[in-house]
């Protein structure tokens, strides 16, 4: 199973520290890093701006302190109300902007509150490493050194979260709670429950028309995963039917961390567009043929049996029988009728 370890973190952190990124694509984890010294750099530059406004009024003692911890405070402050406003304000409560459908799926808040609290760290180094600069001092200093050890695992659990994201390959960002569609509560259950489920084997079809939001759920749910720390993946049908012929030791696979077979979550998208389009494009005859061929065919079935799938499906057309073929496929290779759940959309 592919997996990020200390060599891949160091790998990905020369890319992203060295070079220029004009000639190369702008990645989650260089994203993280810019951003960081962005919060570390508003934590700075004010405590430098304020010290020097302090120091030349008479009566103000150690302005290096006050510049730094006022700084702070006041990121703390405004970061405060940035987390806790939505949920506290009367407009909108937590309760109320869930019961107006801002939120079909309710947010991480204990992953936003780590963020918010990362976040503040960085502020304070910021503001504390600017007070040195300004004045030394030893108690300035060891608060420095604390917020250093305190931003140790932070540090280390966004950079790699960052990296599990990005080796993904999804098409775009999405949360789970930024998806607002409409669903019923009985296809909510099925998401949450295959989202909380920690074993291996798990089938989830989903069914919509075009415009549904079939795709954009599908990857609010594996990024979900991603978060969690597991490996994903994302590919088109298309393009799996061509990795089908594929071995697992194929060369062009070596400069990923982990790739469609031995990943713990398969997102496979684009299988049927859905009305208008009617028919089958990728019949269920197709894709087992392909999936079943003489080079790779045994490999290919323990993996899409054995692994978490969501299927991005087309239109559950009654006429024909979507839902029926592509859940007999799945018990052809051997999957339990109970490890698949079907999400309607339309």
């Amino acid at each position: 199973m592919g997996y990020i370890n200390r060599q891949a973190i160091i790998a990905q952190l020369k890319k992203d520290l060295i070079g220029k990124d004009s000639y190369r694509g702008v990645t989650l984890t260089y994203s993280w890093l810019a951003n960081q010294f962005g919060h570390f750099s508003l934590g700075f530059i004010p405590t430098i701006i304020i010290y020097s406004f302090l120091k030349s009024k008479p009566g103000i003692q150690h302005p290096e302190l006050w510049a730094a911890f006022g700084v702070w405070s006041a990121w703390i402050l405004f970061e405060t109300y940035n987390f806790l406003g939505p949920l506290l304000l009367k407009v909108p409560t937590k309760r109320t902007a869930l019961n107006k459908g801002n939120y079909t799926f309710s947010p991480a808040w204990m992953n936003v509150a780590f963020d918010t609290l990362t976040d503040l760290i960085y502020f304070g180094m910021g503001a504390f490493a600017a007070s040195l600069v300004c004045h030394y001092h030893p108690g300035m200093l060891a608060a420095l050194l604390i917020l250093l050890l305190l931003v140790a695992y932070p540090a280390y659990y966004w950079y790699t979260t960052k990296m599990y994201v990005q080796n993904a390959e999804y098409p775009f960002q999405l949360r789970l709670s930024q998806w607002n569609q409409q669903i019923d509560d009985k296809n909510k259950a099925a998401i949450q429950e295959f989202l909380d489920n920690k074993e291996q084997g798990k089938h989830m079809l989903i069914f919509g028309s075009r415009g549904s939001g079939k795709t954009t759920l599908s990857i609010g749910i594996a990024t979900e995963a991603s978060i969690k720390n597991n490996c994903c993946s994302y590919v088109t049908a298309v393009k799996l039917l061509s990795l089908f012929f594929e071995k697992t030791a194929n060369p062009r696979h070596l400069d990923k961390l982990w790739y469609w077979r031995n990943c713990n979550l398969l997102v496979i998208d684009d299988i049927n567009p859905g009305q208008p389009v009617k028919g089958d494009i990728i019949t269920t005859r197709l894709f087992y043929d392909l999936l079943n061929n003489v080079d790779c065919g045994p490999d290919n079935i323990r993996h899409i049996r054995d692994k978490n799938i969501i299927w991005v499906m087309g239109t559950d057309d009654p006429t024909s029988l979507l839902e029926q073929k592509w859940e007999t496929l799945l018990q052809q290779i051997g999957v339990q009728k109970s490890n698949i759940v079907t999400v309607n959309l339309d």
